[in-house]
């Protein structure tokens, strides 16, 4: 084979906080650990059935670094794009051991909040707007009125009606 690829994209939940360390270089190295469910139904009995698998996940890409180290927490939900890193060392009792690791490097690898906070649900089709009363835990109200929805001013034009109709080229 002329090529190889090595790539894992991982959808979870971060089993615990996020743990900064600093390099002696002054990199700063985030690691957590993610959650993956499979779930399905038993033919023989019936039942619905769960398996959870863990995934070691290690930043080294000080951008990315910066976003875990401030946004993640237990339990949020992220993507994750690395490759996986197999490596060695020796416990504190003295016995060598190997983990398995997915690894975002410097200049490869993604990380996506995918329920980051004050992230609002898009409005659905038809809605004009949504808002939300300040200092309550009220579901948003939806305006189905533009004019409503815009503080009592016009609905604006679509985009077709303000672009020019005369092309230069």
């Amino acid at each position: 084979m002329a090529g190889s690829v090595n790539k894992v994209i991982l959808v979870g939940r971060l089993g615990r906080d996020p743990d900064v360390r600093t390099t002696q270089g002054g990199q700063n190295v985030v690691s957590f650990s993610i959650a993956t469910d499979e779930t399905w139904i038993d033919k023989a009995s019936g039942e619905r059935k769960q398996r959870t698998e863990w995934h070691n996940v290690v930043l080294f890409n000080e951008g990315l670094a910066k976003v875990a180290e401030n946004y993640l927490k237990k339990g949020s939900r992220i993507y994750v794009e690395g490759m996986q890193c197999t490596r060695e060392y020796t416990d504190r009792d003295g016995h060598a051991r190997k983990i398995t690791e997915v690894v975002l490097k410097q200049f490869r690898g993604e990380l996506c909040l995918l329920d980051a906070a004050g992230a609002r649900p898009a409005p659905e089709e038809g809605s004009y707007g949504l808002e939300m009363s300040r200092g309550s835990a009220q579901q948003p109200r939806r305006y189905d009125d533009p004019r409503m929805a815009m503080g009592d001013k016009p609905a604006p034009q679509r985009l077709s009606d303000q672009l020019d109709d005369d092309i230069p080229f």
